[in-house]
């Protein structure tokens, strides 16, 4: 167990919002009506739920994003300051609002719908990074969608001598030369099909930017990782999955413990995949995180 007050420090660069899961029974055509059973509110984001996952297991981050100074952004505030994370680099953007995601989750199916909306104030500008914490954290956690913050972060973090773990969905301007910045380049299976022809080619071209490690999330089918060129392929884990939400999140937050700990990345992304498909089986994306007495009767 890794004791809090002790433990290396993650910053997370990137988006937090409030996210809104509806229980349905199927998804509806067009010009119709369904009925929602259950409703979860509760913050949401890549890089958020992964700080609220990981401060869980006993280590502390600090938050760099923004929110509207509207009452969805006091809620993700909350959310994160709840859960014992730094939010002193929030930025409140005046008159904006703020990120909020609207989902439709089919427990039978174990899959979701995502309605979303940006925050709506300017993206988080390099000069807004709090440079100093950065330099002193283990870890730059970061989904680089303030993509000229997030370059600016991954180039001092590497001068630094920090980690880089990118998680990204989407292939996006300005990604690939933060994949030349990054120690490991996790990604979605719809980044992968937008670079190459299969996961496993994905990972050889990611790799070949310079990463020692690169993994594409598949889902229900698990994933495909590299470790310098090495390349494996796991299933996920076999769960009764109600609610994918913050899934990919939960893995990156399983594998950045593991690097933390020193695992080689074989293990990391076992923990990863296992933590992802625990939180599945709840609804939100933070409802399911596992203890870390669970991860440790696991055996990790």
């Amino acid at each position: 167990m890794i004791r809090k007050e002790k433990s290396p420090r993650v910053f997370g660069l990137g988006q937090c919002c409030l996210d809104y899961i509806g229980r349905i029974h199927a998804y509806p055509p067009a010009d119709a009506k369904v009925e929602i059973s259950e409703l979860v509110i509760q913050g949401g984001g890549p890089v958020a739920t992964a700080l609220v996952a990981l401060s869980r297991w006993g280590i502390p981050g600090t938050f760099a994003g923004v929110i509207g100074d509207d009452p969805l952004g006091e809620k993700i505030k909350a959310s994160l300051d709840e859960e014992g994370i730094d939010t002193s680099g929030l930025h409140v953007r005046k008159g904006f609002e703020s990120q909020f995601a609207f989902i439709a989750a089919q427990p039978g199916l174990g899959t979701r719908t995502v309605f979303w909306r940006r925050p709506t104030g300017p993206s988080l500008q390099p000069e807004e990074i709090n440079y100093r914490v950065l330099r002193e954290s283990k870890v730059l956690h970061t989904d680089g969608l303030s993509i000229e913050a997030s370059l600016a972060a991954a180039r001092e973090a590497r001068n630094a001598g920090v980690r880089v773990v990118v998680d990204s969905g989407t292939l996006r301007e300005g990604l690939l030369e933060l994949a030349r910045l990054s120690d490991a380049f996790i990604v979605s299976e719809t980044f992968a099909a937008a670079l190459a022809r299969d996961p496993v080619d994905a990972c050889r071209k990611l790799g070949e930017l310079g990463p020692r490690v690169v993994g594409v999330t598949l889902g229900s089918k698990g994933y495909v990782a590299s470790e310098e060129g090495k390349i494996w392929q796991r299933p996920a884990y076999p769960v009764e999955a109600v609610d994918t939400t913050g899934c990919g999140d939960i893995f990156h937050a399983g594998f950045i413990y593991g690097l933390i700990c020193g695992w080689r990345a074989e293990k990391s992304f076992d923990l990863a995949a296992w933590s992802a498909a625990m939180a599945s089986r709840k609804m939100g994306g933070r409802s399911g995180i596992p203890s870390l007495k669970e991860m440790q009767d696991q055996g990790f």
